[in-house]
């Protein structure tokens, strides 16, 4: 039996966010997958940190797959080069996108980015997975977040397992080893 290839969903912003580290850090995550043999699925665009995740990748031969709205494929463009899939609905790519994906990583985004991570911690406390789930905290990008789930857990809104679902690192060359230990420790 042929072990199935792990996959790394990567949620971020198709902008590039006002901080070069940002798109530095995409680079070096999508070579570091790369290297790994890892797949990144991510949402199909070519712009901002979305397309400069996934062209690193790529540049690296690395396996990428992308899922993206027909909607949006004329605003974020799709990145060539690389398996894609056209959706109808957003909905429809955030299911397929969380069934492509063995572990999530989040680095700087916006609104849908948040959005995205917030849904899945959601489905995490509800128990419809126990898939690894990484903040990639560049320069302290996502500490406001941190911060605001340890009060929603602190204030007696969330069972205070809810402050160990986000695996927090700063630097992303240990997105990777976080992702496979969390895993290892799950038996998945």
């Amino acid at each position: 039996m042929t072990k199935k290839q792990k996959s790394l969903c990567v949620y971020c912003g198709s902008r590039m966010g006002d901080n070069e580290a940002y798109g530095e850090a995409a680079k070096i995550l999508g070579r570091e997958l790369a290297k790994a043999g890892i797949r990144l699925v991510y949402g199909g665009g070519k712009m901002g940190l979305m397309g400069t995740v996934a062209g690193a990748a790529r540049d690296n031969q690395g396996a990428v797959f992308g899922i993206i709205p027909e909607f949006l494929v004329s605003m974020e463009g799709v990145l060539e080069g690389v398996d894609h899939t056209i959706v109808q609905t957003m909905h429809e790519r955030k299911i397929r996108m969380f069934e492509e994906a063995d572990a999530f990583c989040t680095l700087p985004g916006g609104i849908g980015t948040l959005e995205e991570i917030i849904e899945l911690m959601s489905w995490t406390r509800l128990q419809l997975h126990r898939k690894p789930l990484i903040l990639l905290n560049i320069n302290e990008f996502w500490s406001p977040l941190v911060t605001l789930v340890n009060h929603v857990s602190d204030s007696g809104f969330a069972d205070p397992a809810l402050k160990h679902d986000l695996i927090v690192v700063d630097q992303p060359e240990a997105v990777i080893p976080a992702m496979m230990k969390n895993m290892a420790e799950n038996k998945m």
